[in-house]
């Protein structure tokens, strides 16, 4: 469960940093993201977490 919490400040943490450091671009970014479907953004979040699964896998193994 602890892991699970540093995994997820350190999320915060990178998200935090990208909007302090490159505001104007994660905007352009954003609006960007609205030109995408659906299943374009479902897929690459479904691929997104299989290669996370992945690493945490091998991480711990």
């Amino acid at each position: 469960m602890k892991e699970l919490i540093i995994a997820f400040g350190l999320f915060l943490f990178i998200e935090g940093i990208l909007y302090a450091i490159f505001p104007s671009k994660m905007r352009n970014m954003l609006k960007r993201l609205e030109l995408v479907s659906d299943s374009q953004l479902r897929s690459g979040g479904l691929i997104f977490a299989i290669i996370g699964f992945i690493i945490i896998y091998y991480i711990k193994s």
